[in-house]
């Protein structure tokens, strides 16, 4: 008995360990797009770019800032170079040389450098060029954003389709398999025909299948939102909105929208490559320009026979020079020139490009308001044909119960059911999924 009730202990201990150890997560739709925007994967790189673009905007900042560099050189001359003299410098004959040596075996010099940047025109450009730089990267994340949004509208309503299908097809089998049983007992009574039965079962057997391969799409299809999410698939999420109310809410009866294309997020990005092409245009004209800087060098040097430049009687002998230069390019064969006219035709291709972007901008909107529009107009068709298809069901299930109709007539009023079941799920998961999409492209968040 004792190992009995250590064994349950222990067992009871894992459970409780396991439940801490794992994470449940609850969203409703709103939640979910807003845990996704911080922890998705594609959204939290994007975020990284910013960050990054950040710090490239400084990098080129510090180029027109000033500069210190220190350097330390030790020489070790293995053979000092040797040169000849006059043999009569030193009391010898005339016409005759002596070799003599020029330099110590041992030198070092350490010294730093300041140096300032005075006038560059490609500095100017490059600094205009890291904030379009950091203006396309928030951008992109803006874009990621949208995208990511309409991404968890869609897997979140594909999670709640397959479960409302889940419900509808085991509604259906349930009534089926009573009606079924049924018929079963009548045949073997010998009031009806087998093939009734046999219909019947034929049908029972799709309804199986398609229940089957509808759990096993939910699976899939919460995995997938966790994906999304950027939670790991093994977590436990619990969804608390459903998909006739996610319907419901999406149904706006005022469709006239406030549509403009410079607002889009696609012609912001447009506009980022049309002044990041003009900027290259700059330059490439600013190369032309000359250039000016200046530095200030200041340094100690030493020399000896032997290594000991880190005694404290080594004597040190410092120096300092300033500078400045200018480079003025003159002439380079027309190959500034060239560049310059690839430029500017990059230029006037980035313009074009935007004005097409706005124009399927304009195409896109009319498109997705029109899809819109349509399927809050199948969504009330749907509707009512599913009360109708549930009205001629239950009629031929009491005809067929009485013997005043076939089983053939029934079952072909029961897939006309399924269909127009299927057919309103599909008409409420595209209401939601094509509200997401005029979202998107109106910027709406």
């Amino acid at each position: 008995m004792k190992r009995i009730a250590l064994i349950t202990f222990v067992l009871l201990q894992i459970n409780l360990f396991a439940q801490e150890t794992s994470n449940n997560y609850s969203f409703s739709l709103e939640e979910a797009i807003n845990y996704a925007l911080e922890n998705n994967y594609t959204a939290k790189n994007a975020a990284k770019d910013i960050e990054a673009a950040k710090k490239k905007k400084w990098e080129t900042t510090t180029i027109g800032l000033p500069q210190i560099n220190g350097n330390i050189n030790y020489q070790n001359n293995l053979v000092i170079q040797k040169s000849v003299v006059p043999a009569e410098f030193f009391g010898g004959n005339p016409g005759e040389f002596r070799e003599v040596e020029f330099g110590v075996k041992h030198n070092m010099v350490a010294n730093a450098t300041l140096s300032q940047l005075i006038f560059d025109g490609s500095y100017l450009v490059g600094l205009q060029s890291a904030k379009v730089y950091l203006q396309i990267s928030e951008n992109a994340k803006e874009k990621t954003d949208l995208q990511v949004r309409e991404i968890v509208i869609n897997s979140y309503g594909n999670v709640l389709l397959a479960r409302e299908s889940i419900a509808i097809l085991e509604k259906n089998k349930s009534s089926l398999e009573k009606v079924y049983k049924e018929t079963e007992e009548v045949y073997k009574n010998g009031l009806t025909e087998e093939e009734n039965v046999e219909q019947l079962q034929i049908t029972l057997s799709q309804i199986k299948s398609a229940l089957s391969n509808a759990q096993k799409g939910e699976k899939i299809a919460l995995d997938m939102l966790k994906l999304v999410l950027g939670i790991d698939i093994k977590e436990n999420v619990i969804l608390t909105d459903d998909l006739d109310k996610l319907a419901s809410e999406n149904i706006s009866l005022t469709t006239d929208l406030d549509f403009s294309v410079t607002n889009t997020i696609d012609y912001k990005i447009g506009q980022n490559n049309e002044k990041a092409s003009q900027l290259l245009l700059k330059l490439e004209k600013s190369k032309a320009l000359p250039s000016l800087s200046a530095n200030f060098n200041f340094g100690y040097n030493a020399f000896n026979n032997s290594f000991s430049f880190l005694n404290n009687d080594q004597q040190w002998f410092n120096f300092s020079n300033i500078g400045v230069g200018l480079n003025i390019p003159i002439f380079s064969s027309l190959g500034r020139t060239s560049r310059t006219q690839q430029a500017k035709i990059a230029y006037e291709q980035a313009k074009i490009n935007l004005k097409e972007t706005e124009q399927k901008l304009l195409l896109e909107f009319e498109k997705s308001k029109t899809d819109y529009e349509f399927s809050i107009e199948q969504y009330a068709i749907s509707k009512e044909n599913l009360r109708l298809a549930e009205r001629i069901e239950y009629k031929q299930q009491v005809k067929f119960k009485e013997g005043l109709s076939s089983s053939f007539e029934y079952t072909e009023a029961q897939r006309q059911l399924y269909a127009a079941q299927q057919e309103h799920l599909q008409a409420m998961i595209d209401i939601i999924n094509k509200k997401a999409s005029l979202d998107k492209i109106i910027n709406q968040k």
